[in-house]
């Protein structure tokens, strides 16, 4: 690790995304351990992410790590964004074994559980269908049924527009778009019945868009739940665990490196 101090159980954890999408993640988090800080990092002065190269994904995953080390002593570091687990996670794992790591894949094997038609689309931003993590995924899983592949380029961003301006014509544009492209949806055979929500950004749309725009008979997947439960089992594994014992409710701090505006507009509208 970079930083000289041992973690401790009473450190803050670090959550980390390109934008305002790891709110999400930071949500279930909470959920899971409420008794634990939180620092949340929106790195939107370098955003977005899912069109970046991964060297430029790699630098900023390693110096928003090295500032949340330095600044506040994280006891483990949250990677609440696909793109950036696949480009950066495993080398920053490599160079810090002391560091509690987690990150964030698309839930494709969640979706073989729920999928009844045997078609699943999974949205994502360009740069992780590329990447080699995700197609080592979807390899593994693609004898199991048919996963259609769209990358949405511009819609994390258009998200984060919407947080600032409370304008969600962009948004909804983009996935009406997305969507008819997948191709039919539904519950008849040979429709995709499950849709799995490979970008943090895209979750905080669940409800508002996706859910209205795919059809009741579609299942939206995330993976919010499914990091939050890792990261509980990684602390009490490393024994970070913070004890609930006469302890409030955790606080959770904000920082962006770049303009926080819409940071703020979206942990008031999101968080609980």
């Amino acid at each position: 690790m970079t930083t000289a101090s041992v973690p401790r159980a009473d450190a803050p954890i670090g959550v980390f995304d390109s934008g305002i999408g790891g709110l999400s993640v930071l949500r279930a988090l909470r959920a899971a351990l409420p008794h634990d800080d939180f620092v949340y990092f929106a790195d939107s002065a370098h955003a977005p992410y899912g069109e970046r190269d991964d060297a430029h994904v790699q630098a900023r995953s390693r110096a928003v790590l090295a500032e949340l080390q330095a600044a506040h002593g994280i006891k483990a570091f949250v990677i609440a964004c696909n793109t950036a687990t696949a480009a950066a996670a495993e080398a920053l794992r490599a160079a810090h074994p002391d560091q509690v790591i987690v990150g964030i894949e698309p839930a494709l094997k969640p979706a073989l559980t729920l999928t009844r038609t045997g078609r699943i689309g999974v949205l994502a931003t360009r740069g992780t269908l590329a990447s080699p993590k995700f197609r080592a995924l979807h390899h593994g899983l693609a004898t199991r049924a048919e996963f259609v592949l769209q990358p949405c380029d511009g819609l994390a961003n258009a998200i984060e527009k919407e947080a600032a301006c409370a304008d969600g014509t962009s948004a909804r544009a983009l996935i009406d778009q997305y969507l008819s492209a997948l191709g039919p949806l539904g519950a008849d055979p040979g429709a995709i019945d499950t849709l799995v929500l490979g970008c943090t950004h895209y979750q905080l749309a669940r409800q508002h868009l996706l859910a209205s725009l795919a059809g009741r008979a579609v299942t939206l997947v995330d993976a919010a739940d499914a990091v939050a439960s890792h990261a509980r089992t990684r602390l009490a594994e490393a024994g970070l665990a913070r004890p609930a014992v006469d302890r409030a409710p955790g606080a959770v701090r904000l920082c962006a490196s770049g303009a926080d505006a819409a940071l703020h507009a979206a942990a008031a509208r999101w968080l609980p």
